[in-house]
């Protein structure tokens, strides 16, 4: 795990990750299907017109050392890793795509940000969650969306 001083370090490089990702996103994904669009405003999304799904081979990992090592050692991205919310864009791996219980799971977290303010409000928190003990994925934010996909999807 990281120290405190470490995650402090690392958060504005996350910031501008994250942000990166989210405009990479919004110019080359896709907006959500109808069926999507119902399950995003289930979840509480207020604004599910502006997300957008991308399909990619792999959950790209930050480009900084330090922040992949982090990332990779929370075990919050790895070759498995099905999806990833950056705000109101989506990656879904291609073996993933089309399942609503990964898409929803990544909703809940979209609406996560939107209820915490954005980037800052739910990076600094969520990031927090996964780095300290239990770790990812134990962390109330990440079980919220665990809990909401099951009763959703089953």
């Amino acid at each position: 795990m990281i120290t405190p001083h470490q995650f402090e370090t690392l958060l504005p490089l996350a910031y501008a990750w994250a942000e990166e990702q989210e405009q990479l996103i919004l110019h080359s994904g896709v907006a959500l299907t109808e069926s999507q669009l119902a399950d995003a405003k289930l979840v509480g999304v207020l604004q599910p017109e502006r997300v957008r799904l991308l399909r990619v081979a792999q959950i790209p990992k930050p480009a900084d050392p330090a922040l992949a090592e982090a990332v990779t050692a929370a075990g919050f991205i790895s070759a498995v890793t099905a999806g990833l919310a950056v705000r109101y864009g989506i990656f879904i791996r291609d073996n993933c795509w089309g399942q609503r219980h990964i898409v929803v799971h990544l909703l809940v977290h979209v609406m996560q940000y939107e209820r915490l303010g954005g980037f800052g409000g739910f990076l600094r928190p969520y990031l927090f969650e996964c780095m300290v003990p239990p770790g990812y994925p134990y962390g109330p934010m990440e079980r919220e969306a665990l809990v909401t996909s099951v009763r959703l999807c089953g």
